[in-house]
């Protein structure tokens, strides 16, 4: 016990002296004297919980709680990552860890593959989408957690586990020893040819390291097979590495030194632009680009910039509205402050962020329909500021990026929603697919003519019922389109194991999809239209 108020008499001592030393200089005499009273009622209150408190405090949990509540009185994205979160972090904007390479999901308390990762052990060894595993070296996996997960099938590139798997339609299981390797964290979740072909599809799902070097590749690769013009899906991507989003617009813009993106802060070093190379100009087909409320900073940075010199036409919901830049600053024990330093700017002028003087817990709910798929999204009554692009279009400030069409999805209810975030879809297609094995032969033949049947909805009945979901007759009537588009899209993902088919089957039901396949047209002629002087105040 005495330690412990040593160590947080010391902990206060430092934190007091090191505040008045490094704010001082920037303070007048009058804001000193504030500061020395604020910290000496910081000091009052450590020392009444250390003394008083009913049960004796946790020093590193206080410590960390102050750092918290000092940063959550700045802004919203202003924040403390403690060190173990910082090191996931770090490892999926790195875009690699070293494992088995699976995507999974627990269900059933089964740890179960969703789809093995292309080119990894897993893959190489012919994993496949619903094998559940039901030991790892030797100790049953049944109820196994996420954490347990990485624990037991992540390791260093040479070192093997062994693991059995139960395959659906296979009565004996199946023994695996599987060699851990360097496993690529894909930012670009899907890119594949529409039916039409003549329209690629590129999703992607955050900017990691890695990012422009998929996009480029998938570009390349659609490019051959016939791509004449392109959807660039960014719905729901929370952002990421800023030089990521510069260098993704900078693959469409045709001309050197277009701005892409700039910042502002309150110090000069916080000041940067970044401009295009001219390296689109090899990519100049017609492009729509889709957005949505979860599309987030990288993404509003990218959206921004073909939106501003009319490359491509911006269709779906007004962004997110993230655009402050922080700064990470990492801490003696490995955790990480991030600070923001500065705003970012799209090439007219706009301003990314959108308000948060409402509060932080309203500003991280608001819009944020993917939290939520039912949630009512409240009316944007933010003040649109008029700004203009390079051919002299209309384009609003304000914060987020304002789409140049807007294009509403299909909204689900909250049955499908359950039955949607408990992957019931995927199970039913998993026990679907083992029994019809042999659909698995022609994806082009699933595609054009496979249908989800009368008998299958009520096979499906029969599982959420076994699973003891209770089913609302009128609820299940409203979705039953998404529910057939989703037992087609889990299925092509299954027996064809390959998730860009899952994707491919989904985007043919996907309303804002259809939309930006229609709205071409008008892509080709805004990014014809001849650049012209931004009008003056």
């Amino acid at each position: 016990m005495k330690s412990k108020r040593m160590i947080l008499g010391g902990v206060l001592a430092i934190v007091i002296v090191g505040s008045l030393i490094f704010w001082g200089p920037a303070l007048r005499a009058e804001n000193k004297a504030d500061m020395a009273v604020q910290l000496q009622k910081l000091n009052q209150v450590i020392r009444a919980v250390r003394d008083q408190y009913v049960d004796e405090p946790d020093v590193a949990e206080l410590l960390d709680g102050a750092i918290r509540g000092l940063l959550e009185e700045l802004d919203p994205h202003s924040v403390y990552i403690p060190a173990e979160q910082q090191k996931r972090i770090s490892e999926t904007f790195r875009g690699e860890f070293e494992g088995i390479g699976i995507h999974y999901t627990i269900q059933n308390k089964w740890l179960t593959v969703v789809s093995p990762i292309p080119g990894t052990p897993s893959d190489r060894l012919g994993l496949r989408a619903g094998d559940r595993f039901t030991h790892i070296e030797g100790i049953s996996a049944y109820g196994i957690s996420s954490e347990e997960v990485q624990e037991k099938l992540r390791g260093p590139k040479g070192s093997t586990v062994n693991v059995t798997i139960a395959r659906p339609g296979l009565e004996v299981p199946l023994e695996f020893e599987i060699v851990r390797d360097k496993i690529p964290i894909y930012s670009v979740a899907a890119a594949f040819m529409m039916p039409d072909q003549e329209t690629g599809y590129v999703r992607i799902t955050q900017f990691t390291r890695l990012t422009t070097d998929e996009v480029e590749q998938a570009i390349d690769s659609l490019k051959s097979v016939g791509m004449q013009r392109m959807i660039l899906d960014l719905r729901s991507n929370p952002g990421g590495y800023l030089d990521q989003a510069w260098r993704v617009a900078d693959l469409f813009l045709p001309e050197k030194d277009q701005m892409i993106v700039y910042t502002k802060g309150r110090t000069p070093r916080s000041n940067t632009e970044y401009y295009s190379t001219g390296q689109g100009a090899k990519d100049d087909f017609p492009l729509v680009v889709l957005i949505n409320h979860g599309s987030a900073s990288a993404s509003e940075i990218v959206a921004g910039a073909i939106q501003d010199h009319d490359r491509g036409l911006v269709v779906g919901q007004v962004s997110f509205g993230k655009g402050l830049v922080q700064t990470p600053l990492e801490l003696i024990d490995g955790s990480v402050v991030r600070i923001t330093t500065a705003r970012y700017y799209t090439p007219s002028g706009r301003m990314i962020q959108r308000p948060y003087d409402e509060g932080i817990a309203e500003y991280i709910m608001e819009g944020h329909d993917e939290i939520d798929p039912n949630a009512e999204i409240p009316a944007d009554t933010t003040e649109r500021e008029v700004f203009h692009t390079d051919g002299g279009r209309v384009v609003f400030g304000g914060g987020g990026i304002t789409p140049d069409s807007t294009v509403l999805p299909e909204r689900n209810n909250s049955q499908t929603a359950l039955l949607f975030s408990n992957r019931m879809y995927f199970e039913y297609a998993t026990e679907y697919a083992a029994k019809h094995p042999d659909l698995a032969t022609d994806f082009p033949e699933f595609a054009a003519e496979f249908r989800v049947t009368d008998g299958m909805l009520s096979e499906f009945k029969d599982l959420l019922e076994k699973r003891e979901f209770k089913i609302d007759s009128a609820m299940w009537i409203e979705d039953l389109d998404f529910t057939k588009s989703t037992i087609r899209g889990e299925l092509a993902g299954i027996l064809f194991n390959d998730r860009n088919l899952y994707y491919l089957v989904r985007t043919q039901e996907d309303a804002q999809v259809k939309a930006a396949m229609s709205l071409f047209p008008q892509a080709e002629e805004i990014a014809s239209l001849p650049s012209s002087p931004k009008p003056t105040e």
